[in-house]
């Protein structure tokens, strides 16, 4: 676990009604920084991540890896939100909770008779937080969104791979990430204000359109429409991809000395000689025959080879590398951004999941339990409440916990 001063969310309850992704992740970030995390889920199925993720068997035991990735930390319970009676309790643990996080579609906790009318009223310091595709309101708000949804429509898509290849998804939810992320930042914001609640609507169609800076930008200042540019920088050149011996190489080379200090490096003083690329503007309009030029040295030698040795000569490059080959870097290992948890309950085995990637004070702040299973604290934060044995064993049996 992390040191005091990396969980300054210590000492706040918050209760995760989330599903899948986006509002789990939020509520990861939140329980490394130390919000005691109480994972609210439906009696007998739980979460539906439960049953994702690329281990068939951890899904059977409804511990799949989609689960495992953003809820090590948390106490799960479960609960009928169905029943009145898992409803009247459901309303003893937001009395005595600061942050409720939720991401049914708009309308689903009004029905249950659980909005935000009834449950601030009930405690008027909550800070209720609902994250959903498209916003609680406008002519989208009761579209169902996945995370592939929000990218096709906020224009990710549009702009991803190149012109043999756009449209194209990238390559993991960015949409339901960015969604968790923005939903944390603003619960951490409302929290700053200690005498009020808050009802944060969270869009991820909104959040990733904030995201995409100059794209967006480009069109609304200067009416230029955005395109894929596959791996090409469009703001500079030669910055991009290249082709390397066994692999490609990312060189960011914007600056004029950045150039200069590239050809010098790589044995082509010509190319600094060559009126096609005198000026950054000439790159950029000269920049398929310039990447060509540079590629018939850059394939002679190894991509990592190349990347140390530009590095030096303060040329921004970096291999391309694959998921494994990052988490294996000495970059990650000695930063300690992943977590590892032995014979973890319900798995059988170790298992490892990374962090937030934020350091506090020079620490990593981390959770001392792996994810749970489904309902593994029901009888500790209902015996809190006020519940015997016998009342929580009667509720469970009649499918209310």
């Amino acid at each position: 676990m992390g040191s005091a001063s990396s969980r300054p969310l210590a000492g706040v309850r918050v209760l995760d009604l989330t599903n899948v992704l986006a509002g789990p992740y939020c509520c990861h970030q939140l329980v490394h920084l130390g919000a005691d995390v109480v994972k609210i889920e439906p009696v007998g199925r739980g979460d539906l991540a439960r049953q994702l993720g690329a281990d068939p068997a951890l899904n059977q035991k409804l511990m799949g890896v989609s689960f495992l990735a953003q809820n090590a930390g948390k106490r799960s319970v479960t609960l009928n939100l169905k029943d009145p009676r898992g409803k009247d309790l459901f309303k003893r643990l937001v009395m005595g909770a600061r942050v409720l996080v939720e991401n049914f579609r708009p309308g689903v906790m009004d029905r249950l008779g659980l909005g935000w009318s009834v449950l601030s009223a009930l405690n008027p310091k909550l800070i209720y937080c609902a994250i959903s595709g498209f916003g609680q309101d406008g002519p989208w708000a009761h579209r169902p969104a996945y995370d592939q949804i929000i990218q096709g429509a906020s224009g990710v898509m549009a702009i991803t791979g190149d012109e043999t290849s756009a449209p194209l998804r990238v390559g993991y939810p960015i949409a339901d990430t960015v969604g968790g992320i923005t939903a944390a930042f603003a619960i951490a914001a409302a929290l700053n204000d200690r005498e009020r609640g808050a009802f944060i609507d969270v869009s991820m169609l909104e959040a990733v359109l904030a995201t995409m800076g100059w794209v967006v930008s480009n069109w609304l200042i200067a009416g230029q429409e955005p395109h894929a540019q596959g791996n090409e920088n469009p703001t500079s050149a030669p910055s991009g991809a290249f082709r390397a011996g066994g692999g490609l190489i990312n060189i960011a080379a914007n600056k004029d000395e950045q150039w200069e200090a590239l050809c010098a490096h790589l044995g082509r003083d010509d190319l600094v000689a060559h009126p096609d690329y005198a000026t950054r503007e000439d790159r950029k309009r000269n920049r398929t025959a310039l990447k060509a030029a540079l590629e018939e040295t850059l394939v002679t030698r190894p991509a990592r080879e190349w990347a140390r040795e530009l590095n030096r000569k303060g040329v921004p490059a970096g291999a391309v590398l694959t998921v494994p080959e990052t988490l294996a870097m000495p970059q990650i290992a000695e930063r300690g951004l992943v977590a590892e948890f032995t014979d973890v309950p319900g798995v059988g085995r170790d298992i490892s999941v990374v962090r937030t990637g934020v350091r506090i004070n020079g620490a990593a702040p981390a959770v001392c339990t792996p994810p749970p299973q489904l309902g593994a604290h029901t009888d500790e934060v209902f015996g809190a409440l006020g519940l015997s044995e016998s009342e929580v064993s009667a509720l469970r049996a009649e499918g209310v916990l």
